[in-house]
């Protein structure tokens, strides 16, 4: 018989924005370290990082075998054209690859970070244009459109470059989160503090892996991300990432309406509060915020653990997207807690007045837009 729980009912209080600082100032994490969110955090990201190894392959793949098709058909099927893979995916039977291209149109809207600055650069535009140039000679239609809207083949290309720097990023992410899950099962993680450590410490060991990309036309090699761009994983992806996807996000459609007139929808994107942190976990089955189409995907890869674990409260499978996704939100504060943790400009040791001045700083200006979010899951 499954346990009856407020959870559903009954909200726990939200943090202030000076509780928040007081926590990252202290070292301490915002999740509360209890046995339970142990297990939703560790179990959840597992199976996110499942789900991201193929989020990974697919915008890579997309990047690579798919750039610059007008008719991108087959681009969720990572080349895989064999009729019971086709069968799989036109019955839904597949991995929810919309989530993903959600994410990659977030980050290139927003367009923060030097992702994006290398993306308005001359030598950007240069590399374009030479790629469309021996593109145009290979493809009439291609040929044809770039005159009449000169501007069209360079967003692609800056949409590409998103999609393939963000698969990189997730190849990095998957790797950390099933590491981790392995990790807690030898019993080398016990706890929050130490999933916080062990994500801070993968972000870290990866900050300055190179972020380059380029494609190959009739047999010449064409750098769309160079080497010389100077890109690297923790600067300019991951934190314009987080950014993107964690605060800012795009207004989730379905569940409210806005009225953008009414400046209901800030002008400014920069004050936008619709990511993962902010949304209400509703199951509305779409690819935005709330991600329930990512709820599905890791539905299907949920460790057998976790899984009991919500059968065993409220209604039990019927609205266990609502709590994988309740599971997800803690997990990528969690996630979020490292990256500040990660990317404190001094030590938290630290004697030194100016240092310890520019620290309050950097926490304060987190915990001001933490503090908007749900932190009242953080207690739970």
């Amino acid at each position: 018989m499954p346990v009856i729980s407020d959870d559903l009912v009954v909200s726990q209080r939200s943090l202030e924005a000076e509780e928040v600082a007081a926590k990252l100032l202290a070292g301490e994490t915002l999740l509360t370290d209890t046995p339970d969110h142990l297990l939703e955090v560790v179990g959840v990201l597992e199976s996110y990082g499942e789900v991201l190894d193929a989020y990974s392959k697919n915008l890579i793949f997309q990047g690579e075998q798919q750039f610059l098709n007008p008719f991108p058909l087959f681009k969720y099927l990572d080349g895989d054209l064999s009729p019971a893979k086709i069968w799989r995916h036109l019955n839904h039977d597949r991995i929810n690859f919309e989530y993903a291209e959600y994410c990659m149109k977030a980050m290139l809207w927003h367009g923060t970070g030097g992702l994006d600055a290398y993306l308005d650069s001359e030598p950007f535009r240069e590399n374009c244009q030479a790629i469309i140039n021996a593109k145009r000679r290979r493809d009439p239609l291609l040929a044809l459109l770039h005159p009449l809207f000169p501007q069209f083949l360079i967003e692609q290309i800056r949409n590409a470059a998103t999609t393939h720097a963000l698969g990189q990023f997730w190849r990095v992410m998957s790797d950390i989160f099933i590491d981790l899950a392995k990790a807690e099962r030898d019993g080398s993680v016990r706890s929050i503090p130490a999933v916080v450590e062990f994500i801070k410490q993968g972000l870290v060991a990866a900050a300055a892996n190179p972020i380059h990309y380029g494609v190959s036309i009739g047999g010449q090699h064409f750098w769309v991300l160079p080497p010389e761009a100077g890109l690297t994983f923790l600067v300019d992806v991951a934190v314009p990432y987080v950014e993107a996807v964690f605060l800012r996000g795009m207004p989730f459609l379905g569940t409210v309406s806005f009225n953008a007139q009414a400046q209901q929808i800030s002008p400014d994107q920069a004050r936008f509060t619709y990511g993962a942190l902010y949304a209400d976990p509703l199951p509305t089955m779409g690819a935005g915020i709330p991600p329930s189409l990512l709820m599905q995907d890791m539905y299907r890869h949920l460790p057998e653990p976790l899984h009991q674990w919500y059968l065993e409260r409220t209604r039990g499978e019927g609205d266990v997207r609502e709590k994988i996704c309740r599971s997800f939100q803690k997990s990528m504060f969690c996630v979020t807690n490292a990256a500040i943790n990660g990317t404190m400009p001094h030590p938290l040791s630290s004697s030194d007045p100016e240092q310890q001045a520019a620290n309050r700083a950097y926490a304060g200006a987190w915990a001001e837009r933490l503090a908007l979010g749900r932190t009242d899951c953080l207690g739970r």
